[in-house]
């Protein structure tokens, strides 16, 4: 039995695509493992509080010497980063906003990148070289994006400041094992869009190896 915490970042509510997406890889999951514990963690319409003068210098000073205004100033990212402890697989679904992340989504990430909860220096002071403390987790990046061509070797690869920026932060805290589904063409619609979401739900399938479980579509999640 593993604990899988679910994380929406998109804004939108029903007409997400990202959630969807998120929704179908989640049913398909329990198919297949309906022993284990999932957990959703409300991004994109949260308004989650960006971090501030005093949660800097509350997160940079040692946990016994906070004071209970600091305590209370990262009480959120705490719970944040408690999830991300207790999670062996990370669901995330994160669309593409202006060639990013939403800023929703930026403001969790922020909230989660915790000097001595979720990362640290190599020699334990400053010194160029993290050391990631989120270890043996796997993370499914469940993203969709108007256009196409950002992967590697797309024409629009240089503009990807979403999945690789999300790949990238992750990393350093010592998440490195991701896999991605991607949805494209959201703005073009039609045939080009309708191919899209069936290669993401075949990629959806490929990876979790239904194998004689029955398989379900974006249109029946």
């Amino acid at each position: 039995m593993k604990n899988i915490l679910i994380v929406n970042g998109s804004p939108r509510g029903d007409r997400s695509h990202s959630r969807r997406l998120v929704e179908l890889f989640v049913n398909q999951w329990q198919l297949q493992n309906p022993a284990d514990l999932l957990k959703y963690r409300e991004v994109g319409r949260a308004n989650l509080p960006h971090i501030s003068e005093d949660w800097i210098a509350a997160a940079f000073t040692p946990p016994a010497e906070r004071t209970l205004k600091m305590k209370v100033c990262l009480s959120k990212s705490d719970e944040l980063v408690d999830e991300l402890l207790w999670a062996d697989v990370l669901i995330m679904g994160v669309p593409m906003y202006n060639w990013s992340v939403p800023s929703s989504f930026k403001a969790y990430m922020d909230q989660v990148m915790r000097i001595g909860r979720t990362w640290t220096f190599e020699s334990g002071v400053p010194d160029g070289v993290y050391k990631g403390l989120l270890e043996n987790k796997k993370m499914y990046l469940v993203s969709s994006r108007g256009d196409f061509g950002y992967e590697k070797g797309g024409h629009n690869e240089h503009m990807n400041f979403q999945s690789t920026y999300v790949k990238l932060v992750f990393g350093i805290m010592g998440i490195k094992d991701v896999e991605e589904v991607i949805l494209e063409n959201e703005e073009y619609g039609g045939e080009q869009f309708s191919e899209s979401i069936k290669k993401a739900e075949k990629r959806i399938k490929s990876m979790l190896r239904t194998g004689g479980v029955k398989e379900i579509t974006m249109c029946e999640a």
